[in-house]
Order: C-alpha cells, then structure tokens, then sequence
C-alpha cells in the first residue's frame, strides 16, 4: 500500500510543475511585455516633452520679441502722441487766431450790410485789419532776419573761440619749449659742477643724487656733503631761474625714493621716509634763495623703482633723490 502511494504523489508533483512553468513564463512575458510597453510609452514622452519644450522656447524667444517690438512700439505711439499734442495746440491757436480775425472780418461785413452809409467806415475796417496782418508779416519778417543775424553772429563767435584755442596751443606749446630749453641749461650747467661726482647722473629729464650722498640710511637728515651739494645745486638753480620769464608756468619737483626693504628706525613706513627727504631739501632750497612757490616735494616710497633686482646694488640705485624741472 505505501509503496503504490508515494509513487502516485511523485507522479502528481512531476505533472503539476509544466504547469507552474507556463504560467511563470507567461507572467514573465506579461511582465516583459507591460515593462516594453512603459519603457516605449517613456520614450515618447521624452520626445513630446522635448518637442514642447522647444516650442516653449521658440514661444519665449517670440514673446521677448514680441515685448520689445511693443516696447518701441509704445515709445513711437508716446513721442507721436507727444508731437499731436504740440500740433494740436499749435492748431487750436491757429484756429483760435483765424477765428478771432474770421469774427472781425464777419463784423465788419454785418456793419457793411446794416447800412449802406457806413460801407466806407466798414472798408476803412477792413483795410485796417489788412494793414494790421501786413504789420505783423513785416514784423515775422524782421524777427527772422534778426534770427539770421543772431546766428551769423554765434558762428563768429565760435570762430574767434577756435581761434582763441589755436593761439592758446600755440602759446602753452612756445611756454613748453622754453621751459625745455631752461631745463637743458639748468641740467647742462649741473652736469658741468658734478660730472665728477659719484652717485649723482641725469636719467631723461631727471637729475638723480643717490640718497648715500645726502642722507644717512634710513634717515632724513641732510650729511654735512648733502648740505654742500643741495647748496651748490640751489645756486645753479637760482642763476637759471632768473632768466625764465614771469609768465612760463613752472616747477622744480623734489622727488623721494625708497628701496622695498622694511625699515627700523623713527618713521613707521618708506613712504614717511621718501616724504621727509623730498621736505628736507625742498626746506634747504628755501633757506638758500628758491622761491617756495616754484617747489614741490613728493614722496614715492618703494612704488617707482628704477631696477626690480634685490641685491645691495638695486636697493642702493632705488634709493634716490630726482630733481625735475617741469610745468605746473
């Protein structure tokens, strides 16, 4: 009996599982299917959402068009209306104007037509208002022709200015040109009393003492041999001075210059340091007879070097007394 029993379920469970099969496979194919179609369903989605978008965006792009062009279209209709309004009243005066003559001339053909006696009152009238409208012709007249003259007038005017101009440039130019020829004499005569000094060379239009010949470092106090040679320097200067004329507009600038090192002593910064070396010699001028209103002293620091290098030589040809003789 168990025998013949187990051999019947076996046979069962053997016949129950094709079936289990199909209907995995078919749930896996709907599944499949289901997956293919939402997939594909996706995918037209995405093309119809791109499609959209770029309608949207051309739409935008139109719409901006759009706003602008009734931007200006508005700007057009504000200006027209703008121009209507001023003709407008411009008519309604004309209007009012021609209305007012219109009634007197009426008036005085009523005044005719009452009475026959009174034509030669209503013609003298009517002459009048006649003679009134040349008047005021005559007057227009006039008034344009004064216009013409008022132009002629301003474009005289704007020729003298332009004249004015070119004589002005002609003169700053002839000032200029002095000024360079005294400062070839102020540089030439200086070259000749210290060719033979060390330190001390002229760069452009600039006459440069190297600040070991007048100062101490990192001081602002003139040496014994910095007094000398300001003072030299100022008689020079006084004796070319005197030959430029009152009228050439001129300075002597003093200029000071510091090395990029950090100082340590009294002042707190190379720009304090190149300032009171410039005051220092512009105060000794002073003292020997330059007139303080044709000197200035400025202070550069360490921002106008002449060499980028970092030796002891760079830093000693950065640190610098310039003396330029220019316009003010």
């Amino acid at each position: 009996m168990r025998p013949g029993r187990r051999g019947r379920t076996s046979h069962a469970g053997l016949n129950a599982w094709p079936g289990y099969v199909d209907a995995l496979s078919t749930l896996l194919m709907v599944v499949i299917f289901v997956l293919l179609v939402f997939v594909l369903g996706q995918a037209f989605l995405s093309v119809a959402l791109n499609r959209r978008e770029q309608v949207l965006d051309r739409l935008q792009v139109q719409t901006a068009e759009l706003t602008r062009m009734l931007a200006l279209e508005r700007g057009l209709t504000k200006d027209l209306r703008g121009n209507l309004a001023v003709l407008t009243a411009q008519h309604d005066k004309d209007t009012a104007a021609a209305a007012a003559l219109g009634d007197q001339l009426a008036q005085a053909q009523a005044a005719a037509q009452h009475a026959n006696e009174l034509d030669q009152t209503a013609e003298q009238k009517v002459l009048a208002l006649n003679d009134q409208l040349s008047a005021l012709n005559a007057q227009l007249t006039a008034v344009a022709q004064a216009l013409d003259v008022s132009k002629k007038d301003v474009m005289d005017r704007d020729a003298k200015i332009a004249d004015l101009g070119n004589r002005l440039n002609i003169a700053l130019a002839d000032k200029v040109e002095q000024l360079k020829r005294y400062r070839s004499e102020f540089f030439g005569r200086l070259r000749d009393v210290l060719k033979d000094q060390k330190g001390v060379q002229i760069v452009g239009d600039r006459f440069v003492f190297q600040s070991e010949v007048l100062f101490p470092v990192g001081s602002a106090d003139l040496t014994p041999q910095g007094v000398t040679e300001i003072r030299t320097l100022a008689k020079t200067f006084r004796q070319v001075s005197a030959q430029i004329p009152a009228d050439v507009p001129w300075i002597l600038r003093v200029d000071g210059h510091a090395d990029k090192q950090p100082i340590h002593t009294a002042f707190p910064s190379n720009w304090e340091l190149s300032s009171a070396r410039a005051i220092t010699v512009v105060k000794l001028l002073i003292a020997e007879g330059v007139d303080p209103k044709h000197l200035a002293a400025t202070g550069f620091a360490d921002y106008q070097p002449l060499t980028s290098g970092t030796s002891v030589a760079d830093y000693a040809r950065n640190r610098r007394i310039e003396f330029r003789l220019t316009d003010r």
